[in-house]
């Protein structure tokens, strides 16, 4: 029996008893009691690394089966949840099952990402998608296309986004605090893995017991097993990861992306230490040339990478960018706002000082949280705050990053029809490449 139609079963049942009475919740729990019809069935693949904080969180609900492709990773999760049923493939979860499963996690390397999205969302199952969405701008189009017509509920995981410190920044710059913005600088201290590597390892040693390479390869064209690559370091080479900018823009860049509602860039380019045809470089800066639209004006955009880092901001005096992992910092014309991500609210600076100030008129929802919000979701609520239909043409633009960075070319871009338009050759990079037997 399908679980809807078990849950239509029981209620049914319910209505047709002669005793059927409804029994307040505080009754059958007290507080904080979530009646076991309330819960989602969910489905976890990639449960070691950022994985683990993934089904931790969405643990107040049902799991019914997790996945991953390393036994070593996944131990820690797989004690707590001794009675669930494991496995390494997630198509065969997911088949298995499919009458079963409300919702599907995904928290797995980004080269992965769409293959198992799109089995999910074809399934009809909600899906909370780590980021990047992710790994090329076509993957990302078709996710986010599908989910749309399938009514699915989406979640990308930029936990930041449900913070109250970005929506008192945007709260700020639409009550005028610094006036019109047209400059945004957004820095990271990524990459903290290696990057700037010229050649693949030559080293094979044996593939452990515990990992399925074939399947940690999934759709990426087939290479020899190395520890240059798992299960951390994948991230800096082009066929499995985004580079530092796959890894945090999608947090960083959100918030000027919210905040001034950029959507696509028109130009977009880079300059970088040594780019090489396996890994992103040590380095980069990327800038991104946004249109006016609405009630903003044009926006430039830098983002900065691997050392690299944006002028000091004149009057900050409370601390030095430079000291901070990860932050923005918006340049209007009355003034300006630094972000350090993730602090409860931004720093003011006027006439050329900090200033004190009082909060501005609330007009955002505050979360219930990042991953409550999608549980609402799911249940037939509003949709999640950074559901694909925001987090999607957001993953877009930091991608397109990416692309400048490799091709090392100024590049005009047409969004709506997803095109580089004076440099044909570079959008070899806005597809994938995949390995016999794997498609989306």
């Amino acid at each position: 029996m399908s679980e809807i139609n078990r849950r239509k079963f029981i209620v049914n049942s319910a209505l047709a008893s002669s005793s059927f009475f409804i029994v307040p919740r505080h009754v059958l729990g007290g507080k904080g009691y979530q009646a076991p019809s309330d819960k989602l069935n969910i489905a976890c693949i990639g449960v070691g690394g950022k994985g683990r904080v993934d089904v931790r969180e969405v643990s107040s609900q049902n799991i019914v089966a997790l996945c991953d492709v390393d036994q070593k990773k996944a131990e820690e999760t797989y004690q707590k949840f001794p009675k669930v049923k494991k496995y390494e493939d997630f198509r065969q979860m997911l088949q298995e099952h499919e009458q079963e499963i409300d919702a599907v996690t995904i928290s797995t390397p980004d080269h992965t990402h769409a293959v198992q999205a799109m089995m999910a969302i074809n399934m009809g199952k909600h899906v909370f998608l780590q980021k990047p969405l992710t790994r090329t701008i076509r993957e990302t189009r078709m996710i986010t296309e599908a989910a749309r017509k399938k009514g699915l509920a989406t979640q990308m995981g930029n936990q930041g986004h449900a913070n109250d410190g970005p929506r008192i920044l945007n709260e700020l710059i639409w009550d005028g605090a610094i006036g019109e913005v047209k400059r945004v600088h957004v820095w990271t201290n990524r990459p903290i893995w290696p990057q700037g590597i010229e050649h693949r390892p030559e080293e094979q040693p044996p593939v452990p017991d515990t990992l399925n390479w074939d399947l940690w390869l999934g759709p990426a064209p087939e290479r020899p097993y190395s520890p240059a690559y798992v299960p951390f370091n994948w991230r800096g080479w082009w066929d499995f990861g985004c580079g530092a900018l796959g890894d945090m823009g999608c947090h960083l860049i959100d918030f000027p992306f919210w905040a001034l509602d950029l959507g696509h860039p028109h130009t977009v380019e880079a300059s970088s230490t040594p780019v090489f045809e396996e890994t992103a470089p040590l380095g980069s800066t990327v800038h991104y040339y946004f249109p006016a639209r609405r009630n903003h004006p044009g926006v430039h955009l830098t983002w900065y990478d691997g050392g690299i880092m944006p002028p000091e901001p004149k009057g900050l005096k409370s601390f030095v960018i430079g000291e901070h992992h990860s932050g923005v910092y918006f340049e209007g014309e009355d003034g300006t706002l630094v972000y350090r991500y993730v602090e409860d609210r931004p720093t003011l600076i006027k006439d050329g000082r900090e200033i004190d100030y009082e909060l501005p008129p609330q007009k955002i929802e505050r979360s219930s949280g990042h991953y409550v919000e999608w549980f609402e979701a799911c249940k037939g609520g509003k949709p999640a705050f950074s559901n694909f239909e925001y987090s999607g043409p957001l993953t877009e633009v930091v991608l397109l990053g990416n692309v400048a960075v490799r091709s090392g070319k100024v590049l005009n871009w047409d969004g709506d029809k997803m095109e580089i338009t004076n440099v044909p050759e570079a959008n070899q990079y806005l597809k994938e490449n995949y390995r016999s037997g794997w498609s989306i």
